[in-house]
């Protein structure tokens, strides 16, 4: 799942992001992948190098180009699932990563109350890019709702994010096209709100709770696979998603004196 948590790439499509320097344009791919569960802790059985958030999950970011590199070519960045001090972020981005995404909706229905801070945090420690994740409650029903819930929250704390990474995993209903309705929400509930979508789940995920669904590839798709290789090179078209936008390559780390989930962009 995404940072201890999410339990989420695509055509060419242009999206607005938020950094802290200014709104960019940045080019995503369509496509489809598994926050906010989180991107960190198991939920259920995920075969081996494929492991869910512990709701938390996933993103989407593109290099300005002035962005540190590593030895291989793209951008790091965390995934978190609990509150993360200004200190800790500041020691990730010494080490390299770039951009991070918060969870801001538990599982359990109800909003994440360490977002509004761990958002300002991350954001102050020099983060080029944070955005934030929502894990789903599908037994609680009414997702736009949920969505509402939390992009209310999230304003009336003045809070600062680019996209909403759509939590794609764990406990969803038996009926796969009862789970495609309730996720076809959830993407509208967005849009409602005028706000940038993308999908955080694993090919094992995804076809386990969607079954053959395509309907959310029109979103960038920020997939978990836990191999330790921060690239695409493993990447499999599932969803309608040929290109993923982000990877979770690395779950349940703990450094910087906080826990992550490990992610990569080219």
């Amino acid at each position: 799942g995404t940072g201890t948590g999410p339990e989420l790439r695509l055509l060419p499509l242009r999206l607005t992001r938020t950094t802290n320097m200014s709104t960019t344009m940045l080019a995503g791919f369509v496509l489809l992948g598994l926050t906010v569960g989180c991107f960190a802790m198991p939920i259920e059985e995920w075969p081996a190098g494929m492991k869910p958030h512990e709701d938390h999950p996933h993103h989407h970011h593109g290099g300005d180009g002035n962005s540190t590199k590593h030895p291989y070519s793209g951008l790091l960045g965390v995934d978190v699932s609990q509150p993360t001090s200004k200190s800790a972020f500041e020691c990730l981005v010494g080490k390299g990563y770039k951009f991070a995404v918060v969870r801001a909706f538990l599982s359990i229905g109800e909003v994440d109350t360490a977002a509004p801070a761990t958002l300002t945090n991350a954001w102050a420690a020099g983060m080029e890019h944070v955005d934030v994740y929502l894990f789903p409650c599908y037994s609680c029903g009414d997702a736009k709702g949920q969505v509402s819930k939390m992009v209310s929250y999230l304003s009336e704390h003045h809070s600062k994010y680019g996209m909403i990474w759509l939590d794609v995993e764990g406990h969803w209903g038996s009926s796969t096209s009862e789970n495609q309705a309730f996720f076809s929400d959830l993407l509208s509930g967005t849009r409602l709100h005028l706000k940038h979508a993308g999908v955080y789940s694993s090919q094992y995920q995804w076809s386990s709770i969607m079954g053959s669904y395509t309907g959310g590839s029109s979103a960038p798709l920020w997939y978990a696979h836990y191999d330790s290789n921060p690239s695409f090179s493993d990447f499999e078209a599932f969803g309608g998603w040929s290109h993923p936008a982000v990877k979770q390559y690395h779950g349940t780390t703990y450094l910087c004196s906080a826990g992550i989930d490990e992610n990569w962009e080219p």
